[in-house]
C-alpha cells in the first residue's frame, strides 16, 4: 500500500460526493465492496474514509457505514464586516465557538508590527477556534483596544463578540482594511486546528477594523482551512469619466 493509493481513493470518492454520484444521506458502498471495487485492503479505504471524515463528507456510524453529508463550501464574504456568529446563523451551519484565551497583554516590537499601537501599550489579546460539522476549521485571533472596549466577559466570545461590543457597549463598528492571503501552515494551526498532513496551506485574513468615528479598535488575525470556504465579493465596475462621455 502507497499513502498514493489511498489518496487517490479519497480523491475519486470527495468527486463523486461533490458530484452528487453519492447524494446526501445515502450510504457509501461498504469497505469490502469499495475494496474490491478498487482492488485494494480495506486497511486503504479506510483511510481513504477517515480522510472523507476529515473534510465533514461523511459521518461514520457504527453498525451502519458511512454516510454521505451536505458537501456544500461555505460562503465567506471578503468586504462585509460579519461575524462569525451571524456568518453561521446565515448559512445554518452546525457551528461552535471554543474560547482558547482572553486576557491582557502589552505591545511588544513584534506585535507593534501588526496592531501600530504603542509599544508597552495594554490590549486584550484573545484566541479562538471555530468548529464547522464537529471539525476546527478557523483559528481566531483579535487584539482590542483596552482603553475603548474594557475587559470583555468569557462568555460573550463564546457567542459574539460584535454582538456584545454593539449593543452592550454602544460601540458602532463602521469599517476595516483587510489584507487577504494564502500562508504556510504553523506547528500552532495544526495544534488548533484539525488538519490533515496534505494541509500545508491557510487562508489568511487579517483586518484592521474602525469605529463610526474613526477609532481604530481591532485587529485581527482569522486563518481558515481552505477546503471549507469559498471567499466571496460583489463588484460593480466603475466607469471613468471619459468611458461615460463615450
Amino acid at each position: 500500500m502507497t499513502k498514493n493509493k489511498y489518496y487517490e481513493i479519497y480523491l475519486q470518492l470527495k468527486q463523486k460526493i461533490m458530484e452528487e454520484k453519492y447524494e446526501e444521506s445515502e450510504l457509501l458502498p461498504s469497505e469490502n465492496a469499495l475494496a474490491k471495487e478498487y482492488s485494494v485492503s480495506r486497511e486503504t479505504i479506510r483511510k481513504a474514509l477517515d480522510y472523507l471524515s476529515q473534510d465533514g463528507l461523511i459521518q461514520k456510524k457504527q453498525g451502519k457505514g458511512s454516510i454521505v453529508l451536505n458537501p456544500r463550501l461555505f460562503n465567506f464574504p471578503i468586504s462585509g464586516l460579519t461575524s462569525f456568529k451571524e456568518l453561521s446563523d446565515s448559512q445554518q451551519m452546525k457551528a461552535q465557538t471554543i474560547l482558547l484565551s482572553n486576557r491582557i497583554i502589552k505591545v511588544d516590537e513584534q506585535l507593534n508590527k501588526k496592531v501600530n499601537w504603542p509599544l508597552g501599550s495594554e490590549v486584550i489579546a484573545i484566541e479562538r477556534v471555530r468548529k464547522i460539522d464537529e471539525q476546527r476549521v478557523i483559528f481566531d485571533t483579535d487584539y482590542l483596544d483596552q482603553k475603548i472596549t474594557g475587559e470583555i466577559p468569557d462568555e460573550r466570545l463564546e457567542n459574539s463578540l460584535y454582538d456584545y461590543l454593539e449593543n452592550d457597549l454602544q460601540l458602532p463598528i463602521a469599517f476595516a482594511n483587510k489584507e487577504i492571503l494564502v500562508e504556510n501552515v504553523t506547528e500552532e494551526d495544526r495544534h488548533y486546528m484539525d488538519l490533515r498532513d496534505e494541509d500545508n496551506h491557510l487562508v489568511v485574513i487579517r483586518s484592521a477594523v474602525y469605529l463610526e468615528d474613526a477609532r481604530y479598535f481591532q485587529f485581527s488575525e482569522s486563518r481558515h482551512r481552505v477546503d471549507r470556504f469559498r471567499f466571496v465579493d460583489f463588484s460593480r465596475r466603475q466607469h471613468t469619466l471619459d468611458e461615460r462621455d463615450f
